[in-house]
């Protein structure tokens, strides 16, 4: 399913974890790694050692790949490395773009030392803007995850971005023969006073019931068998992670824009909230 798989990696604990799980993907789908570190211009990392004129940073990004690189060889992976300087969100979603990647792998924390809100910054921006699919990992210390995936979540309002995002998660889950579960939340308390009247409560979950059976429909167009069907009330991001928890999920696949006729804020923010507290692997798709 994946040919080539992005990793923007930065020596941290978080991306160290993630290395192994991204070479769980590598592995299933035979994909190339291509491991990137980013040199960040708006740090200051110039100095001159015996007349010369070196990026600390950059010299410490080859020995960071580097070490990467013995991590791929012992197990037997292709890959390619590279070092390059910019602005990590833009630079990362630039190359992917650029050189045909079908997959970012990311941890939700990166940098040792930084504050938590910083750490996940970089991350989330690339969910934000990247139109390649983001998978993001917000990994703890000595945590095993599960791969392949065998039980996977996708939620959907219903939405062209939902239904896009669902279409990409679909072909994942039926590439590792997984149950799907699609979840769509009524989430009644932005509706305004008047949802509590039962017309406006049984179209919301009319709609809601609807948007489920299009995946599901499209679930078993891709032979996918497996499908357990949740329709909610109550907060998105909250009706999720009680989702993950109670169904034992793996995975969530999701869109990173939302409902119709609304900007990319709205249902960005719940796939961002996702990204940043879902105990499990969280791909994200953008527009292309």
């Amino acid at each position: 399913m994946y040919e080539n798989i992005l990793l923007p990696f930065d020596g941290s604990d978080g991306s160290t974890e993630i290395l192994h799980h991204a070479s769980e993907v590598a592995h299933w789908s035979d994909a190339t790694i291509h491991v990137l570190y980013v040199a960040d211009t708006a740090r200051d990392s110039v100095t001159v050692v015996e007349n010369d004129t070196i990026d600390v940073l950059v010299e410490k990004g080859y020995d960071i790949v580097e070490e990467a690189a013995k991590t791929l060889d012992t197990v037997g992976l292709s890959y390619e490395t590279d070092v390059v300087q910019g602005n990590p969100a833009p630079t990362i979603v630039d190359y992917a773009e650029r050189y045909d990647q079908d997959l970012v792998v990311m941890p939700t924390h990166g940098r040792t030392g930084l504050p938590r809100h910083l750490l996940g910054s970089v991350s989330e921006k690339v969910v934000r803007l990247s139109s390649v699919p983001v998978l993001t990992v917000r990994m703890q210390p000595d945590e095993t995850l599960q791969f392949p995936y065998e039980h996977i979540l996708i939620p959907t309002d219903g939405s062209d971005a939902a239904t896009r995002a669902a279409k990409h998660t679909l072909s994942l889950a039926a590439s590792s023969d997984a149950t799907v579960h699609i979840l769509s939340v009524v989430d009644d308390a932005a509706l305004g006073l008047d949802v509590r009247s039962t017309v406006d409560s049984n179209e919301s979950e009319q709609a809601a019931t609807e948007a489920v059976e299009a995946i599901a429909s499209e679930a078993n167009a891709r032979g996918i068998t497996d499908i357990t069907r949740h329709v909610e009330h109550g907060t998105p991001i909250e009706t999720l992670l009680d989702c993950i928890e109670s169904n034992d999920i793996h995975a969530v696949g999701m869109g990173t824009t939302g409902r119709q006729g609304t900007d990319r804020i709205l249902f960005g923010s719940v796939a961002e909230k996702t990204v940043r507290s879902a105990p499990v692997p969280v791909v994200t798709i953008g527009e292309p």
